[in-house]
């Protein structure tokens, strides 16, 4: 009986230092889906928001990006595969936030696996858009490639995700 207290102490101290190793050093996959929802939250804009807000969200989606991003989307308004630098992304979304007044993009479903040198990842992601005059949302698979670089998860190629018909 005398050894209970300890026993329920270390219990208790071995469940804490568990889950303060997860909360300062999470797994990949949970690095990499939080990144994926800041983004569907950069990327989404209402139309009472500020103008330096929207400037300051256009900003900040080019740093979830790499140097260089292969972009292979299937868009009736896009070439098959681009390759697009940071300015070049910062300046779309500047653009998508003049011609648009609203934008909603969520990631409902998000599939991470993280490849066995720990180095790159994919992401498989549904993408529920709903644009601003648009009564149905926009809906497409997307498969995200992630690669490592200086201990940051940076996306390197965006691809939508062709269906089998």
């Amino acid at each position: 009986m005398k050894y209970l207290p300890r026993i329920i102490f270390l219990a208790i101290a071995a469940a804490l230092a568990v889950w303060l190793w997860t909360v300062f050093f999470p797994s990949p996959e949970k690095v990499i889906r939080k990144q994926l929802l800041s983004l569907a939250g950069d990327v989404s804009f209402s139309p009472g928001q500020n103008n330096l807000v929207k400037i300051a969200h256009a900003q900040s989606i080019a740093d979830f990006f790499a140097t260089n991003v292969v972009l292979d989307l299937t868009l009736p308004e896009h070439p098959e595969q681009t390759t697009l630098g940071r300015d070049e992304i910062t300046q779309a979304a500047l653009v998508t936030r003049q011609q648009l007044t609203e934008l909603d993009v969520k990631f409902p479903d998000i599939n991470v696996t993280v490849a066995p040198d720990q180095n790159s990842a994919t992401a498989d992601v549904t993408v529920e858009g709903n644009v601003s005059g648009e009564r149905d949302a926009i809906l497409q698979e997307v498969k995200f490639t992630f690669q490592k670089v200086d201990g940051h998860w940076l996306i390197s190629r965006v691809e939508t995700v062709r269906v089998l018909s």
